[in-house]
């Protein structure tokens, strides 16, 4: 859901001509989003699990001298579809990398930030979804 859809919730929520029943299909709606969001996060979880434990794997065999390290990684990428293909652009794929590390970096930077306490006395503007009464 993008801000601009919170904001048009939240003006739905605070405007005196909502009836209850507009309110308890709001929050139907909010409830079936939010368990969406919940599996697919649990998903993504698994999935940064899996491959961690790859990368791992990957280490600790190259650190044993076993003969392919890189067998750990493979495999969790070929489950996925994610592995090099034979003739796949190999500067493709590292600049890939460096550009995702950079945003990772400016990610990283920008979070540390510290976010206003307190209300947000910005208002709802702009198109976006419209609750229907």
């Amino acid at each position: 859901m993008t801000r601009s859809e919170f904001d048009d919730i939240r003006a739905f929520l605070a405007d005196e001509a909502t009836h209850a029943g507009d309110l308890l299909r709001v929050a139907r709606t909010l409830i079936d989003d939010l368990e969406h969001v919940r599996t697919r996060e649990a998903i993504l979880r698994t999935y940064y699990l899996r491959l961690l434990t790859a990368a791992r794997a990957t280490v600790a065999a190259d650190t044993v001298g076993a003969p392919d390290p890189l067998v750990f990684l493979k495999h969790e990428l070929a489950e996925h579809g994610q592995l090099p293909e034979e003739g796949e652009a190999v500067q493709r794929i590292l600049s890939d990398a460096r550009a995702a590390e950079a945003l990772l970096a400016c990610l990283e930077q920008n979070g540390q930030r510290q976010r206003p306490q307190g209300m947000r006395l910005r208002r709802c503007v702009g198109t976006g979804r419209r609750l229907s009464h």
